[in-house]
């Protein structure tokens, strides 16, 4: 997910995660993809990308709730490889992959990016389910459709960050700069959460995790403020956590 950024205009990571913003331009995790494209509307099979330009193998895996190095494994390519504009990737398991992660009862699925232009994408469909707060403070940042992709929830550093709901850990990680230290969680084969902006990282990859267990400690975003950047996405699209979250 790339943290919101304040300055008009500006385009960053899975949306760029940036606190207190009022007339910010955001979009997903920096650089990833579109949620994946169908054969109807671009000539590509479900379970596959055309890779856009900007785009990293470790970015379009984070998009997916995918593990680069299993991404690199399914199209035959080395474990660093660079992909070009107009590659198509797989980025669902095939059938007879046994390593695939199992879907977890609670939550879930990969994230995405911003369509690919021209390309005519469905409206996302929130998932159902309720979320635990991943943190306690006001809302400094709302989410709002084509502007942000997640809600900013301010807070102390060092307070801890938490699981929203149950899944396994498909990032965590400082490679996404708009994101500062980000965690991203795959909770079933729709939905995953990313965790952004954060100071201490408490979880690894691949580590399975369950709600409200500490993930990281609260950071601070690029102007000194601090909070967390919480986005869901429902099929790699962003959708509104607050309607999700316990009351």
């Amino acid at each position: 997910m790339n943290r919101q950024r304040r300055n008009p205009g500006a385009y960053a990571a899975l949306a760029a995660l940036t606190l207190v913003c009022s007339a910010c331009t955001l979009t997903p995790w920096e650089g990833q993809p579109s949620s994946a494209p169908t054969a109807s509307t671009t000539g590509v099979p479900a379970g596959y990308y055309r890779v856009n330009p900007g785009d990293t193998l470790t970015r379009i895996a984070a998009a997916y709730g995918q593990r680069p190095q299993d991404l690199a494994s399914w199209n035959q390519l080395p474990p660093n490889a660079q992909v070009l504009p107009g590659q198509v990737l797989r980025v669902a398991p095939p059938a007879s992959y046994a390593g695939a992660v199992p879907q977890q009862p609670a939550f879930g699925a990969p994230s995405s990016a911003p369509a690919a232009a021209g390309v005519a994408v469905p409206a996302p469909v929130a998932p159902q389910l309720t979320l635990a707060w991943p943190a306690r403070g006001p809302i400094l940042q709302r989410f709002v459709p084509g502007k942000s992709t997640g809600i900013v929830i301010g807070g102390q550093p060092g307070a801890q960050v938490r699981a929203a709901a149950a899944g396994r850990v498909v990032y965590a990680g400082t490679g996404i700069e708009a994101y500062g230290p980000l965690v991203i969680i795959k909770h079933n084969d729709q939905t995953v959460t990313a965790y952004g902006h954060n100071g201490k990282l408490l979880v690894k990859e691949d580590d399975a995790v369950s709600q409200g267990q500490p993930i990281a400690e609260m950071g601070v975003d690029n102007n000194g403020v601090a909070g967390v950047q919480f986005e869901v996405r429902s099929d790699g699209k962003p959708v509104d956590p607050l309607p999700l979250l316990s009351r």
